[in-house]
């Protein structure tokens, strides 16, 4: 299979260049070529702006009898791209450019107009000088005159230039740096110093909070200590409380024996909250008491015998108890204990 793009055709031996037939195409005949648009420009039909760069399908062709030393000029048709207006430019070898034809204005041309009118006054110029010589002397003083001026400027932009080289902008900077350097330092300093009277505050008032708490606790402390000094489990062991007694026993003295209804009725007789409900009997109770005992009887007296005898010595004993102060209630209690066991 032989190769799709060959660089050496094949000629055959008999081949004739002379016998290829010749086209005859016209000399204005027109290419498309794609291009882009070498300027700025402005159609004047419908206003529409086109910018340097564009991409454009144009037709290209020959621009009959014009040359610029021996070189073609060449025409191109390109169409706006709103109102499909037909705008066409050439080429322009003198001045290495494009002219613009018809259809569209072109935008930013005012260095190239300025170029254009300074090379027409100079031409003007020269032609003047070549006929009268008065006028190349004038033109010279005039040229003198401005190169003056031209110095004189320059001498002044160079004395600005010295005054001011003697101003050290490097120390300026410096100085102004250290002030900068200062100022923060300064401003630094100001926060630490807010910072520590703050933190010293916070502890100021966290002391004091907590001596106030701790002031609290010592003193709910004592009074807890106190009702339990007061209130001791223990002291019913080491206090002898008997009817008219109160308070703790002093030590190495042992509690009394309290009998049996002296537990429940005895002690309505002491200081409690009922003593005063308790009258005392009297000294000459004794006596009626102690009568009996002398050994006058009455006849009835006979009859019951075994009771008397218990109550008289149940009296007996109770008067002569050391226990003297008790109350009647006691005194109740006894002789319906003998009541119970006579009956018994």
């Amino acid at each position: 299979m032989s190769e799709r793009k060959v660089l050496n055709k094949y000629y055959p031996p008999d081949f004739d260049p002379s016998k290829i037939p010749k086209l005859k195409l016209p000399k204005d005949r027109q290419y498309v070529v794609r291009l882009m648009a070498p300027f700025n420009m402005r159609c004047k039909t419908c206003g529409e702006y086109i910018y340097k760069g564009k991409k454009f399908n144009a037709r290209k062709e020959t621009v009959q009898n014009e040359q610029y030393m021996g070189l073609p000029i060449f025409r191109f048709y390109i169409k706006c791209t709103r109102c499909l207006a037909e705008i066409t430019f050439k080429t322009d070898p003198e001045n290495t450019d494009y002219a613009m034809e018809h259809g569209a204005t072109r935008n930013f041309q005012a260095e190239k107009l300025i170029e254009e009118e300074e090379k027409k006054i100079q031409r003007e110029r020269e032609e003047e000088e070549l006929n009268n010589p008065m006028k190349v002397l004038e033109n010279r003083t005039r040229d003198s005159k401005m190169e003056m001026e031209v110095l004189e400027n320059l001498q002044e932009l160079k004395e600005l230039n010295q005054r001011q080289a003697q101003v050290d902008f490097e120390s300026m900077l410096e100085q102004y740096k250290e002030l900068e350097k200062r100022q923060r330092e300064k401003e630094k300093e100001e926060d630490e110093r807010e910072t520590k009277d703050m933190l010293e505050r916070a502890l100021v008032k966290r002391l004091m909070d907590s001596d106030s708490d701790s002031d609290q606790d010592q003193e709910r402390g004592k009074e807890q200590q106190k009702k339990h000094s007061a209130e001791r489990p223990t002291d019913i062991l080491t206090t002898d409380r008997g009817p008219d007694t109160k308070g703790p026993s002093p030590a190495g003295v042992k509690r009394q024996k309290v009998e049996s209804w002296e537990k429940s009725v005895g002690a309505l007789g002491g200081r409690g909250p009922l003593g005063s409900l308790v009258v005392r009997r009297k000294p000459t109770a004794t006596v009626s008491v102690q009568q009996p005992a002398s050994g006058t009887h009455t006849a009835t007296d006979s009859s019951v015998e075994p009771a008397q005898t218990c109550v008289m010595a149940t009296a007996s004993s109770s008067l002569a108890a050391p226990v003297q102060n008790s109350s009647s209630l006691s005194l109740l209690g006894a002789y319906s204990d003998s009541d119970d066991s006579s009956s018994d």
